[in-house]
């Protein structure tokens, strides 16, 4: 658009830039995170049918775990191993990248994992459905919950890095091995920074440093 702009100009055709100084209207970003609340009320709001109750819980290992459909769906018992202090990790590599990821399992997703034990086909962990399938009845999920806004599968990667991880302060190297990411740039895409997490921050600050700065009256 400059160029030919800039061309009209030395033709002669227009004196100057006509769209010098205009901004164009950005669309509102939507949020691609669950928040704490929202998180609270997926688990505690009642379902209607058992499917809807299943690909709730294939969600939730998805916001507790980072791990994308695509990796949930290969997963065998063959990619978890118990470390010597008894924590349960995920080790395997990403299907889109091929880079290794390793992810220690937290309580949530364990019991995800124990609830569904031995109901998937082909000693896979999860039994998962199709994408299009589960993003479907995430809908359906979303407006029984009373979600304002659309509730898609990749929801719960965002979720993992920004509400489960990096809002409890974990560092952005670490979740950025986590999720499988090769660069940090990366994860940056994922990370939002919440207001609740800057609430924290400040009030930890404030009784770090409380006492060690003199105001002279």
């Amino acid at each position: 658009m400059g160029t030919i702009i800039g061309e009209a100009i030395t033709e002669g055709i227009i004196t100057k830039n006509p769209f010098a100084g205009y901004e164009p209207e950005r669309p509102e970003r939507q949020q691609k995170y669950l928040t704490r609340k929202e998180l609270n009320k997926l688990m505690t709001t009642p379902l209607v049918t058992s499917k809807q109750y299943l690909i709730r819980d294939l969600f939730l290992f998805s916001c507790y775990t980072g791990i994308p459909y695509c990796d949930m769906f290969k997963l065998t018992d063959g990619d978890v191993s118990v470390a010597e202090d008894n924590v349960v990790w995920i080790k395997t590599f990403r299907e889109k990248t091929g880079m290794d990821y390793e992810i220690p399992l937290l309580e949530l997703p364990l019991l995800i994992l124990e609830r569904y034990r031995g109901t998937a086909s082909g000693g896979r962990l999860l039994p998962m459905y199709p994408n299009g399938e589960l993003n479907r009845e995430l809908k359906n999920i979303a407006r029984i919950c009373g979600f304002a806004r659309r509730l898609t599968w990749h929801c719960g990667r965002h979720t993992y890095a920004t509400e489960i991880t990096l809002s409890q302060g974990v560092p952005i190297e670490t979740v950025s091995r986590m999720l499988g990411h090769s660069q940090i740039s990366t994860t940056q895409i994922y990370a939002k920074i919440t207001n609740d997490k800057i609430d924290e921050d400040m009030k930890m600050l404030e009784k770090r440093i409380a006492g060690k700065f003199k105001f002279a009256i």
